[in-house]
């Protein structure tokens, strides 16, 4: 399957998401925050990211536009997961440059469905 990188501050939906994940088959690699996020994207090119919005020192959207910026990294689709989930909050991270939004707390298959739509398109 995919390899996804989710990227979290909250211990809670790092896990929640590994589990759900890694049960569909996908190899998951979990970051704590955004500068780990970049480290890793650099080491090891994932299929798919999960990004929260909202974590210290770095936040999501600064990460995703690391991302767009780079010819290496801009093609991977990036599904943006906060708990900010108004309407200018989902239309401002597309307008970013995510591919997908997801507003937590979601259900778990919610979660698969997107990710692999994400996956579908992308390949």
């Amino acid at each position: 399957m995919a390899n996804i990188l989710v990227v979290d501050d909250s211990s809670l939906y790092l896990e929640l998401a590994r589990q759900a994940l890694a049960e569909h088959g996908h190899h998951v690699t979990l970051a704590n925050n955004g500068q780990e996020a970049l480290q890793t994207i650099a080491q090891q090119k994932p299929d798919l990211i999960l990004l929260d919005i909202v974590m210290p020192e770095m936040n999501g959207y600064d990460v995703l536009r690391s991302l767009k910026k780079s010819p290496d990294t801009a093609s991977i689709p990036v599904i943006l997961c906060s708990t900010k989930g108004e309407d200018f909050d989902k239309y401002w991270g597309l307008k970013q440059g995510a591919t997908a939004y997801l507003t937590k707390p979601y259900e778990v298959n919610d979660l698969l469905v997107l990710v692999q739509e994400q996956i579908s398109s992308a390949g």
